[in-house]
């Protein structure tokens, strides 16, 4: 008997002295859900391959939409370009003299018409043979067969030189691309990359988050839902020092629709109530107090 009480005092006592020191805390704190603070990160990545030749973003900076933060050599991009260039100019060169061919042979055409016409009537007065006509009317159908011939190949040089202006579309996008530009206000979280380092197309630059605003994840049971409403105004307290807590404004945003760490089987009212539901705080941070990952508490207003 001495033996099972001296194992009480010993094992058990100090576990029922720490669990009512945490109970009295809770009642004391008076919170109703616990969590985290987490930002929407926002990862910039490269789009072309080459050397970072210009590249000033910095842990911590914040950084405005649409500014210009970075440039990727891309040499070989503009001498294909230029390159591409040159091959559409001769193309379009090329149907430019066959556009000049076409139209010498429409003159030769008008005037074999006017022969095979006037052949035409003297061969209706008797003044011309059978063949002279048959001659005539060769020498059109000839001119019309030439005149065909290039416009076929006039039409074969179209696609050519439609898919080299989409290749150089391309080009002038990657070129463009080549130039990194912030597509959000927020704040550097983390830089991975330095000037005159090689990137590749999909390597991450740089992660960046807007904490003017960061939101408060935080977990209620089943029997706390009813009272949990969107837009509804909380309380969210946070740590100011050691000792001290500080109160800040919150406005719930969203309420998860599952409940997570559900039993298998619920029956009772007692176990539906032991449902934990995600809910998120959005908590204004004007004076960047709260950091990514700090804890805080929400208390909800009667």
């Amino acid at each position: 008997m001495r033996t099972i009480q001296f194992i009480f005092k010993i094992v058990f006592a100090p576990l029922l002295f720490l669990q009512l020191i945490f109970s009295g805390c809770d009642r004391e704190s008076g919170s109703d859900a616990y969590g985290q603070f987490e930002a929407t990160e926002t990862t910039i990545s490269a789009e072309v391959s080459g050397r970072v030749i210009h590249f000033t973003v910095n842990d911590g900076d914040f950084l405005d939409q649409n500014t210009h933060v970075g440039t990727i050599d891309t040499v070989m991009i503009h001498l294909k370009r230029e390159e591409l260039r040159h091959q559409i100019e001769s193309v379009r060169a090329r149907i430019a003299g066959i556009d000049s061919q076409i139209r010498v042979q429409q003159e030769e055409l008008n005037v074999a018409m006017i022969e095979l016409n006037r052949v035409k009537r003297l061969r209706e007065d008797g003044a011309a043979t059978e063949e002279q006509l048959d001659n005539a009317q060769g020498k059109v159908n000839i001119i019309r067969e030439r005149i065909n011939s290039l416009e076929t190949e006039k039409t074969k040089v179209y696609p050519e030189i439609r898919s080299m202006e989409a290749k150089l579309s391309q080009m002038n996008e990657q070129v463009s691309d080549s130039k990194v530009v912030n597509p959000v206000n927020g704040t550097v979280l983390t830089s991975f990359v330095e000037p005159f380092e090689v990137v590749r197309p999909g390597q991450p630059l740089y992660r960046i988050a807007n904490l003017d605003t960061l939101t408060l994840r935080v977990y209620i049971s089943g029997a706390q839902l009813p009272d949990v409403k969107l837009g509804q105004a909380v309380t969210v307290i946070v740590d100011k020092n050691e000792t001290e807590n500080q109160q800040m404004e919150g406005t719930i945003s969203w309420i998860a629709s599952e409940a997570e760490f559900t039993p298998q089987m619920i029956q009772t009212k007692e176990e539906r109530v032991t449902q934990v539901y995600a809910v998120k705080v959005n908590v204004p941070n004007p004076e960047g107090i709260l950091k990514i990952g700090m804890p805080g508490e929400v208390r909800l207003r009667d």
